[in-house]
């Protein structure tokens, strides 16, 4: 039941699964406290709802994954799937299906961040985060969904 301040359709999240995963701490402090509270900064609903959601992610059964907390400068980027959706049998035959999903989300984050088209990674890196990448991300589960939500600091002036 949502809390009298969220708006309907607010889908509260199941405890932490295993998928849930703080990247290197490296980063600046209001970042990892983002993360660390990702859950209270994420919405479900449909694309009209999180309309002003600063990024978010379509899901194949019409809902929509929002961010609504800050991004302390950074860019941010948000990958979601079903947790029962089936692997694609090319996907799996590929990349495997433990723990699919929630690979599949940090890699598609990733890719959003760098602008780089997920075929592409693919090629260069599978779905694993490359070495030396400047993104912090967390991986959770929210209800029936694997939601990955990732941060890169802003380019630098060059």
């Amino acid at each position: 039941m949502p809390r009298p301040s969220e708006p309907a359709g607010v889908v509260r999240p199941a405890p932490p699964a295993p998928v849930t995963r703080l990247a290197s701490a490296a980063g600046p402090r209001p970042v990892p406290a983002l993360l660390g509270a990702a859950d209270r900064h994420l919405r479900v609903g449909t694309p009209a709802e999180l309309a002003t959601a600063v990024t978010r992610s379509h899901l194949d059964d019409g809902r929509c994954v929002g961010w609504y907390g800050p991004t302390a400068g950074w860019r941010v980027a948000v990958d979601a799937e079903r947790v029962a959706a089936a692997v694609p049998p090319a996907l799996a035959g590929r990349f495997g299906t433990a723990d699919f999903w929630a690979r599949w989300t940090r890699a598609e984050c990733l890719c959003k961040l760098a602008d780089v088209p997920m075929a592409a990674w693919w090629r260069r890196h599978g779905l694993v985060v490359p070495p030396g990448t400047g993104a912090l991300w967390r991986t959770l589960r929210l209800g029936d969904l694997v939601v990955t939500v990732a941060f890169a600091p802003p380019p630098t002036a060059g």
